[in-house]
C-alpha cells in the first residue's frame, strides 16, 4: 500500500479539527502516522489551513497519494499546481524560471480571490451582525415603549383615583355644610343673654348674741281694751304662785 496524505480527526463531538499527516495506507485513520505536516480547522469561516508547503510538495514528488479531501486542500494552497509545473520542467516543456513566474502569477491571483472571498464573508458577517443588532434594538425599544406606556397608565390611574377620592371628600364636606346650613335656617338661634358678673361675696360678720328683749309694756289702752287684758293676766299670776310656794317648801 502506498503512503497517503490524509486527515486524522481530533477535537470533541461536533467540534472536530484535523491533523494533516503522512501515514501508511494500512494504518487506521486515527492511528499512527509517519509525519505531521499541518492542520485543518473547518469550524472557522473561512476554514483555517495550516500547511507546510515544502514538505507536502516533497511527499507528492516521492509518490504519496492524497485522499480526496486532501487533494482539494492541496489544490487550494497551490501544491498540486506547483507539482504539475515541476513535472513540465522535468519533461523540458519550459524552464524552471518560467515555472516559478507562472506559479507566482497564479499565487497572486489566488490570494486576491481568497482575500475578496474573505472580505465578502466578513461583510456578510458584519451585515448580519448589524441586522441582528437593529432587530434587537427594535425589540428593546418596543419593550421600553410598552413599559413606559404601562407606567404612564398606572400613574394616570393613580391620579384618577386620587382625584375621585378628593372629589368625594369635597362633596361629603359640601353636603355636610349644606345640612348644617339647612338646620341653622330651620331652628332660629336664641340670643345668648350676657352673663352677669358675680359680685364678690361679703365676709359674714359674727352674729351678736341676741339680748333678751325687754317686755314691751302695753300701751295705754282704752277702757274697752283694758278689760280683756286684765282678764288674761289674772290667770297667769295665779299660775306663778304655786311655783313660789314650792320653792319655799324646798328651803
Amino acid at each position: 500500500m502506498p503512503v497517503k496524505i490524509r486527515l486524522a480527526r481530533h477535537g470533541r463531538k461536533r467540534k472536530p479539527f484535523y491533523y494533516i499527516v503522512i501515514a501508511d495506507g494500512r494504518a487506521p485513520r486515527d492511528g499512527k502516522y509517519i509525519e505531521r505536516i499541518g492542520s485543518y480547522n473547518p469550524n472557522t469561516n473561512p476554514a483555517t489551513i495550516d500547511l507546510d508547503f515544502d514538505k507536502a510538495l516533497t511527499w507528492l514528488q516521492k509518490g504519496a497519494q492524497p485522499t480526496e479531501t486532501m487533494r482539494h486542500i492541496l489544490s487550494f494552497r497551490g501544491v498540486m499546481y506547483k507539482n504539475h509545473l515541476l513535472k513540465g520542467v522535468d519533461k523540458g516543456a519550459f524552464s524552471e524560471e518560467v515555472a516559478e513566474e507562472r506559479f507566482r502569477d497564479w499565487l497572486e491571483e489566488k490570494e486576491a480571490k481568497n482575500q475578496a472571498n474573505i472580505d465578502k464573508i466578513n461583510g456578510e458577517v458584519d451585515k448580519e451582525a448589524k441586522k441582528r443588532l437593529a432587530a434587537e434594538t427594535k425589540v428593546k425599544d418596543e419593550r421600553a415603549a410598552q413599559i413606559a406606556e404601562r407606567q404612564s397608565a398606572l400613574v394616570a390611574e393613580a391620579e384618577a383615583e386620587t382625584k375621585e377620592a378628593k372629589e368625594a371628600e369635597e362633596a361629603a364636606v359640601e353636603e355636610e355644610t349644606a345640612k348644617e346650613e339647612a338646620a341653622a335656617k330651620e331652628e332660629p338661634v336664641a340670643k345668648e343673654e350676657p352673663v352677669a358678673k358675680e359680685e364678690p361675696v361679703a365676709k359674714e360678720e359674727p352674729v351678736a348674741k341676741e339680748e333678751p328683749a325687754a317686755k314691751e309694756e302695753p300701751a295705754p289702752a282704752t277702757t274697752e281694751e283694758k278689760k280683756p287684758e286684765e282678764k288674761k293676766e289674772a290667770p297667769a299670776e295665779t299660775k306663778e304662785e304655786p311655783k313660789a310656794k314650792e320653792g319655799e317648801e324646798n328651803k
